[in-house]
């Protein structure tokens, strides 16, 4: 794996799924890592998950660099400037941001044609999906800016502006790669990047829940659901964060939206396991 010894990188909304991944993978490179979120030890979010951003910078330290936690809900915009302050106190840069913010889980409603879904619901998870990306790197920019480089990277589903089959997850998913490309127009001149990605059939802490197996017993879910076997852990986007973060190319990808599948073409990163999940040429066979 490349080494990001020396860079520091804010995962914003590390305190499970794809961004504990990203944190972790980023700390495994050698990145120090700034780990947000609203989960923290004996005060969990609305989520009601047990994962806590504690939990996830320790396993960024145990993976080989520092992972430090920092409470921040980032539709508050106080706590994200706060956020910036402590960083550029601290260590007088930043190189990475990756805003994988969400909050959605509970907010979607499938199935229903969006007149039949609740407003406010549908209203509140722009707010937790988007605004909150647009205060993170509003805070961001000007750091990287100081020292004419940088990445912000904004996690999503699907590369493209397809519909995802609800009208206000597809509107947050897309504003996102939508906000990337808007976002490296501005920061090109000073020579910071902004890209999209998403992940395929995310393994992830919720999901294996959903399903009720383990991290260890994860192939019977395919009883359930067979396109699960070509799910992949949340280290397999993390090695794509990486991968993105240390290309010395990484400006001519500016504005551009990436799937781990795609990057995994290009880059020799693997999941945990040694596999290369491929949901692209999955979907293609199965007709999706």
């Amino acid at each position: 794996m490349e080494t990001m010894q020396g860079k520091v990188a804010v995962v914003a909304g590390g305190t499970r799924g794809a961004g504990r991944g990203i944190a972790v993978m980023l700390g495994e490179a050698g990145a120090t890592v700034y780990v947000t979120g609203r989960s923290v030890r004996g005060n969990p979010s609305d989520l009601g998950r047990l994962e806590t951003i504690e939990d996830t910078a320790e396993m960024v330290t145990a993976a080989g660099e520092v992972g430090i936690p920092v409470r921040v809900d980032h539709s508050q915009e106080s706590e994200v400037v706060g956020l910036f302050e402590r960083i550029k106190e601290q260590d007088g840069q930043l190189d990475l941001l990756v805003n994988d913010i969400w909050g959605g889980e509970s907010l979607t409603e499938w199935g229903k044609p969006f007149w039949e879904c609740s407003l406010d619901k549908g209203i509140l998870m722009q707010e937790r999906a988007i605004h909150t990306h647009m205060i993170t790197s509003y805070y961001a920019a000007p750091l990287m800016i100081e020292r004419k480089s940088g990445l912000i990277i904004e996690i999503t589903d699907g590369t493209d502006y397809r519909y995802r089959g609800n009208l206000p997850y597809s509107l947050a998913k897309i504003s996102v790669i939508h906000l990337a490309q808007a976002m490296a127009e501005d920061l090109r001149p000073h020579g910071i990047a902004a890209v999209a990605l998403t992940p395929g059939f995310l393994r992830s802490e919720e999901m294996l829940d959903y399903f009720g197996v383990t991290e260890e017993t994860w192939k019977e879910a395919a009883k359930q659901d067979p396109h699960f076997l070509m799910s992949e852990t949340p280290d397999y986007i993390g090695r794509a964060v990486v991968a993105l973060a240390t290309d010395p190319q990484i400006m001519n990808r500016s504005g551009k939206a990436f799937s781990t599948w795609g990057l995994s073409d290009e880059f020799p990163f693997t999941d945990r396991d040694g596999s290369r999940p491929h949901w692209g040429n999955y979907a293609k066979e199965q007709g999706f």
